[in-house]
């Protein structure tokens, strides 16, 4: 019984750095981080971003291995809809950034001239598909 409970914890431990593992690699690999403090000029404040990662990863970690549910008013889900939708932004955005879609994509379809029309069309896209996903498909 004991070699049993063991062998999980450290297949546990195992997936669980190797999960890690991952998202630091594609952190790192992409550069998210550190082109997210250039374009925000908050260089000095690297210290928090890393923390930020840190206890993300470790709350999300947490919540999820958990069979919780929030009950609470929601008016105070907003905020949290919130949070996670403008980090899921910044890191879509950053990725498209880093991996040069935007540029490729304006000079296959022509728009070098109007980029800021594509950024738009871009982020009204997602704002309206959320509010239709929330609005519709999801029942508080």
């Amino acid at each position: 019984m004991t070699i049993k409970i063991l062998s999980v914890m450290l297949i546990g431990l195992g997936g669980g750095l190797a999960v890690g593992a991952g998202f630091v690699a594609v952190l790192t690999v992409f550069g998210i981080l550190p082109r997210l403090m250039q374009i925000s000029k908050t260089h000095a404040r690297i210290r928090s971003y890393e923390l930020s990662v840190i206890l993300g990863v470790l709350f999300s970690s947490w919540y999820g291995l958990r069979d919780m549910t929030i009950t609470s008013s929601p008016w105070l889900l907003v905020p949290i809809g919130l949070a996670s939708g403008t980090f899921i932004g910044m890191l879509a955005a950053a990725l498209t950034e880093v991996l040069n879609v935007l540029p490729i994509l304006m000079k296959r379809v022509g728009f070098k001239e109007q980029v800021l029309i594509l950024l738009m069309a871009i982020l009204f896209g997602k704002v309206f598909g959320s509010l239709f996903h929330w609005i519709f498909f999801v029942h508080l």
